[in-house]
């Protein structure tokens, strides 16, 4: 296609019309100019292709495909590799079933246990999150297919997701929420971007310009085209002027009609419009160009791919006595209705129609295995004769392993989680099970946390999460020891939902949820607060042992501007092959008052395999712009401060078994403007500035030329420092006596903002 030249054929009508979909899934074909429409479909853990009478909920059938571990399970790998390799199958299968864009990958961020829709988000740090979505990005777009990362941005609950304001500060979106995003933008390059329902500080994310143009297009390179999330239209013209270019599903006409109407009466540059068009058809133009209709669905292979990627991802979380592996002589007995028919993927848009399931029962064929039902999922009531059945059965096994978790009701696109608890009769199902046999192991299935008020009374735990329709076999594979586990939370599992950060204002009120937590999301509120979780970010247990030494860099002081590279040594000192996840983080020990931080933050991870007592050396590139920085609301910038900073590795947020102190030198701390409610104190931090304040000293009653003692028994300039640092330069009118007029207090306002200026040039310069 000449784009350019489609532009000036087409008519006002046509180019309107391809701004909203063809149907429920396919872009608008213009069939007397050539243009072709482009299928998109759900997809971030499997391909939910429906025709165009489909849904957007997961409630009509789609075509036979394969579920792979949901972004709950995939982040918990910590494996990019993992992650594209999966990438690289959905965009194959893309390619067989002619879809032009799979719509995802979901990188909000988890802010609260409840959201229904975090099964499919990837993590509570935007690193993780940013890494994991890169790399499936990367591998779905291998295969000439687009991806649509999503939902920018902020839409971090289910409950009134099309209503609900967001409210943050700048800081906290660009720390956290935007920061998920930016990641993967710049450096994977999706083709598209989905928008979120919710609004952000009030603006629809649909008709947000800052974020869709300034931050999205201006700031990061995106060069693609956004689409809305289904339904997520307030304004038509206005999601135009602020750079949301596809509408989806189809309008039927009616918004189409709109922006005619809006170019015609001259509210609406056609500009605006031919942007939007040009942007839509490139992608089309690309979908074209990279088709391979000798692409082959392999459906059993890809089955096989998802059983291995699932055994990556689940997470040891308890093995005490080392009760597990199972061993495959001794009967053990399988307790729980998820063993015979597991719950492996979450509902709503992205749920997949398989084409065959694999329980844990079915995998464990050949094993001396014991079946008890246990429990119902259609109900949450203790059955009498299932809970006697489960009893009998643990008592007559070496092991109990009950499979719990969460039902589908419990989960699900379109609404929130009400609690952070199992069903009460799975519960009650554990204790007794404990009771009658203290070899019991529980394997869980969910996308979420869950508390555990039986965690003392049973001596393993595995978190399988949603792992896919090969979930059977993977669970089965690691209880006997034929994979080891690696997995290692994305998230941290609080012991209590009261415990989570954002307990108090999530879902908020009304139509506003303020998140009042900021910046502490997370292990970064957890860690701060030195507060007791269940289990931290970045645990997980092996069938071996690990040991993470030897952190060092080349220097001990660098520029804000450097790279530095930092390596440390890991070393199995077990006596079986296994994976461990290496994790980076910077804590802060310069404390300043411009700003308040995390006591430390995630910087990067590497999962390094080793065979028995083998060492081998990881290494991070750490730039130093980023990695030590904040986001100064003030300066509307990045911001690294001169100060020292503490590198530290391990296995997991509160395992940081080698450190090193390095000084990076950045910008002083400096106040971003000074005006008559300036403190002395912040003044004082601006290069000699104590020259213009000296000549004031005496309107407080010090006399800043002696260093005799005063009749409190402190030093004049100790008492002048006290008395000054929390005054604002106002102050001096109030307790200057009347000699300090109003005009000497401006005009000293401006002497100081012209030495802030000069400061503020050497910062950016040094």
């Amino acid at each position: 296609m000449n784009i350019p030249e489609l532009l000036q054929q087409l008519t006002l009508e046509e180019k309107a019309s391809l701004c909203s979909g063809g149907d429920f899934w396919h872009t608008k074909a213009i069939e007397r100019l050539g243009i072709p429409a482009m299928m998109m479909s759900d997809g971030p853990h499997g391909l939910r292709k429906q025709d165009e009478t489909g849904d957007h909920m997961g409630i009509n059938d789609s075509i036979k495909a394969v579920c792979f571990p949901a972004g709950c399970a995939t982040a918990s790998s910590f494996d990019r590799g993992l992650v594209e390799r999966m990438g690289k199958a959905l965009g194959n299968e893309c390619q067989a079933e002619n879809v032009g864009v799979l719509l995802g990958p979901a990188v909000n961020i988890k802010r609260s246990p409840l959201c229904g829709r975090n099964f499919e988000y990837y993590s509570e740090d935007p690193y993780v999150a940013g890494e994991m979505a890169a790399s499936f990005i990367q591998g779905v777009q291998s295969q000439q297919v687009g991806t649509s990362i999503k939902h920018f941005y902020a839409n971090n609950q289910e409950h009134r997701r099309m209503s609900s304001s967001s409210e943050m500060s700048e800081r906290t979106a660009r720390e956290i929420y935007l920061a998920a995003f930016e990641r993967p933008v710049r450096k994977a390059k999706p083709w598209t971007v989905m928008c979120a329902y919710n609004r952000i500080n009030g603006v629809y994310a649909a008709e947000n310009k800052e974020a869709l143009t300034d931050i999205l297009r201006g700031e990061w390179n995106f060069h693609g085209f956004v689409v809305s999330d289904w339904g997520a239209v307030n304004d038509r013209v206005a999601d135009l002027e602020s750079g949301m270019d596809l509408e989806m599903p189809s309008s039927f006409g009616m918004r189409d009609a709109e922006i005619v109407k809006a170019v015609r009466c001259g509210r609406l540059p056609e500009a605006v419009l031919d942007r939007a068009v040009t942007r839509i058809l490139r992608i089309v133009q690309r979908y074209l160009d990279g088709r391979n209709p000798d692409a082959v669905f392999d459906r059993d292979a890809d089955h096989e791919l998802a059983r291995e990627i699932a055994s990556q991802c689940m997470v040891l979380l308890k093995n005490e006595d080392h009760i597990l592996p199972l061993s495959k002589t001794e009967t053990a007995a399988f307790i729980g209705k998820f063993a015979e028919s597991p719950r492996f993927q979450g509902g709503g848009s992205s749920h997949i129609n398989c084409h065959k399931v694999e329980s844990a029962l079915e995998m464990a064929a050949d094993y001396p295995v014991l079946y008890a039902k246990g429990y119902e999922t259609s109900d949450d009531v203790v059955r009498e004769d299932l809970m006697a059945e489960a009893v009998a059965a643990a008592k007559a096994a070496k092991v109990a392993v009950v499979f719990a978790g969460l039902p589908d009701t419990f989960e699900s696109e379109g609404y929130d989680r009400e609690h952070m608890r199992l069903p009460d009769c799975q519960n009650a199902l554990i204790e007794a099970v404990a009771e009658a046999n203290p070899n019991t192991v529980v394997v869980l299935h969910g996308g979420s946390p869950v508390e555990m008020p039986w965690l003392h009374q049973v001596r393993g735990v595995l978190e399988a999460y949603l792992c896919g329709q090969a979930v059977g076999g993977a669970t089965v594979q690691i209880l006997y020891g034929d994979v080891n586990p690696s997995g290692h939370l994305a998230e941290t599992f609080p012991i209590k939902l009261e415990d989570n950060p954002s307990y108090v204002a999530y879902q908020g009120e009304g139509d506003v949820t303020e998140y009042r937590e900021g910046v502490f999301v997370g292990y970064r509120y957890y860690t701060t607060k030195k507060m007791p979780v269940l289990f931290p970010f970045g645990f997980g247990l092996s069938y071996t042992t690990f040991a993470v030494s030897n952190l060092r860099t080349a220097q001990d002081e660098y520029q804000s501007h450097d790279v530095i590279t930092v390596s440390v040594d890991v070393t199995n000192t077990g006596d079986r092959a296994g994976k461990e996840v290496v994790q980076l983080y910077v804590l802060p020990q310069t404390k300043t008052d411009s700003v308040q931080r995390p006591v430390q933050e995630l910087r990067d991870f590497e999962k390094v395999e080793l065979a028995p007592h083998e060492t081998k050396t990881v290494t991070f590139t750490l730039h130093a712009n980023s990695a030590f920085a904040y986001y100064c609301t003030q300066k509307k910038r990045w911001v690294v401060e001169t100060g020292k900073y503490l590198l530290a590795v391990g296995n997991s947020s509160d395992h940081l078994t080698t450190e090193k102190m390095l000084t990076i030198h950045g910008e002083k701390a400096l106040p971003a403007e000074i005006t008559l409610n300036t403190t002395i104190g912040d003044v004082l931090r601006i290069p000699h500035a104590d020259k213009e304040l000296e000549k004031y000293a005496g309107a407080f009653g010090i006399s800043s030329g002696s260093s005799d003692e005063n009749a409190m028994g402190e030093s004049t300039a100790d008492m002048m420092e006290a008395m000054m640092k929390y005054m604002p330069i106002r102050g001096l009118l109030s307790f200057g006596g009347g000699e300090v007029s109003i005009a000497e207090c401006k005009a000293l306002v401006e002497k100081l903002n012209v030495l802030l200026e000069n400061a503020n040039l050497n910062n950016r310069s040094e």
